[in-house]
């Protein structure tokens, strides 16, 4: 099972807006025939590219999976149906699909004779999709807030100016995770006074190898100018002409978006953490004192240490001369 989640995880393109999945597969005296994975949304899935691979000599053997065969025909068609159709003895998965259209692969499975073990190393395989998981499972894509700072708090200068807080090594490090989401979302306000191009570019403006750009997604009701950078043709730009962070999430869950990289300003930052839907929080610190200026987050309902919002602290790194935070929520904090 290692072994197909390292093929799930070796693929360097995302697969949004499907999981990551890995396979496996042996004859019946446990050498490893083949080795597939999931490319991407309309490729084969994992026991598919697998079976290709093994041929006839897949038939009574084991397969090892890490997601649950889908029980159903979307793009493609359903990989419970190829694993019979290819006369395998056994199956192995990991996670549970939490789908309603493709779970059930088991279920068929063992409705035709297969030998069925489900859960090996479920937990480990979970962790290879789980913005796709939390997304499907919690019908709203997982968001993580990203902001830089100064030591003392500040997201701009007194005079508006926010280029460059931090260096360049936590600059790469933002286009390295917004190429793991889907959606990079800011408010019209960050459009109108930045102008930023919001793509994933290493920092000479070269586009780092990932085979698509997330979508960029703009939020509120102020119009923004017709030459904004963020309408270029270089991503695919959403409009959403709403304040609720709910309606906005609602939008993007109906476009298939599982994991929303925020990097709206203050304001919109405030509006989500208010409504409890930041899942997670990273956070760039440069070694920098304003004194004065926007601060990274506004947050008016908050006037006491009592009422502040409690995180986990999960990693701490250094990146060039700045610091990287990740954390989280407390379960049962604000």
């Amino acid at each position: 099972m290692r072994r197909a989640i390292a093929a799930a995880r070796s693929h360097p393109f995302r697969t949004l807006p499907n999981p990551r999945v890995g396979c496996v597969i042996l004859d019946p005296a446990g050498t490893v025939l083949s080795v597939g994975l999931h490319r991407g949304a309309g490729t084969p899935h994992a026991e598919v590219d697998a079976l290709a691979h093994a041929g006839e000599r897949a038939r009574g053997g084991t397969v090892v999976v890490t997601l649950e065969p889908c029980n159903h025909t979307g793009r493609t068609g359903p990989c419970a149906q190829a694993l019979l159709g290819a006369g395998v003895a056994r199956v192995v998965f990991a996670q549970t699909d939490p789908t309603r259209a493709a779970s059930g692969g088991a279920a068929t499975l063992r409705a035709a004779g297969v030998d069925v073990e489900a859960g090996l190393l479920a937990d480990e395989a979970r962790v290879l999709n789980e913005h796709w998981t939390f997304a499907v499972e919690r019908g709203r894509p997982f968001v993580t807030w990203k902001y830089a700072a100064t030591l003392d708090g500040r997201s701009a200068a007194a005079d508006g100016g926010s280029q460059w807080i931090t260096g360049p090594e936590a600059r790469h490090d933002v286009h390295v995770r917004r190429a793991e989401a889907d959606a990079i979302v800011v408010g019209t306000g960050t459009v109108l006074a930045d102008d930023p191009r919001l793509t994933m570019r290493d920092d000479d403006g070269v586009p780092l190898p990932y085979n698509r750009q997330p979508l960029r997604v703009v939020v509120g009701e102020r119009p923004i100018p017709a030459d904004a950078r963020v309408l270029d043709d270089a991503a695919p730009t959403l409009q959403v002409s709403e304040r609720d962070p709910d309606a906005v999430l609602a939008t993007l869950a109906a476009r298939e978006v599982s994991h929303v990289w925020l990097e709206g300003g203050p304001v919109v930052a405030g509006a989500f953490l208010r409504a409890r839907l930041v899942d997670e929080v990273v956070g760039y610190v440069a070694p920098t004192l304003l004194g004065a200026g926007a601060p990274a987050l506004h947050e008016p309902t908050v006037t006491t240490l009592a009422q502040a919002y409690q995180l986990d602290l999960l990693d701490l790194s250094r990146l060039g001369a700045d610091i990287r935070l990740v954390a989280r929520p407390r379960q049962g904090a604000r």
